[in-house]
């Protein structure tokens, strides 16, 4: 969320729209995965802002088992071939992947845990992802080789120290 209200705070607000993606409802799972995103996807010359995406396939759903494995390992050539047709038709697709590590994100962690005022930002599933960390780094690893592309590459952005340009805070 922090990030997204960076990034748009410099933005006319009459030509964004910034689309939080939670778990898919009922409707949306009885769809392929990726209808749910093609429906929002933004008029020429506006901005869609995705708070979760449809790699949500090869990450979450990959490790809570809410697809099969054919399903997640299918799901690298349709996202290239969603995003080569979006490229194709004209669209800009910048994708971000902000980086943080094992220790950086207990200190977080413990840091909201804490704080009153932050702690409606950490949750009981937030700490059991935790404990699948390494599973989800190699999901990531897989994720970042098998889906960036010449006209959809990713933007890796180091998130460890919070004064550093470019840096998550």
């Amino acid at each position: 969320g922090g990030n997204i209200k960076r990034i748009a705070g410099a933005l006319d607000p009459r030509g964004y729209e910034v689309h939080p993606i939670a778990s898919p409802e009922p409707h949306e799972k009885a769809r392929h995965y990726l209808w749910r995103f093609w429906t929002r996807l933004p008029k020429t010359g506006h901005i869609a802002i995705f708070d979760r995406t449809w790699y949500g396939r090869v990450m979450v759903e990959r490790l809570e088992g809410f697809c099969s494995t054919n399903d997640w390992q299918r799901a690298y050539n349709e996202i290239n071939e969603f995003e080569k047709e979006l490229s194709q038709w004209g669209a800009v697709i910048i994708k971000f992947w902000v980086q943080i590590d094992k220790d950086t994100q207990l200190e977080r962690f413990t840091e909201r845990q804490n704080t009153p005022e932050k702690q409606w930002k950490i949750t009981d599933e937030d700490w059991r992802n935790r404990d699948k960390w390494d599973q989800y780094e190699e999901a990531v690893n897989e994720m970042l080789q098998k889906t960036s592309t010449e006209y959809a590459p990713w933007h890796i952005l180091e998130s460890v120290d919070k004064n550093m340009p470019g840096s998550k805070h």
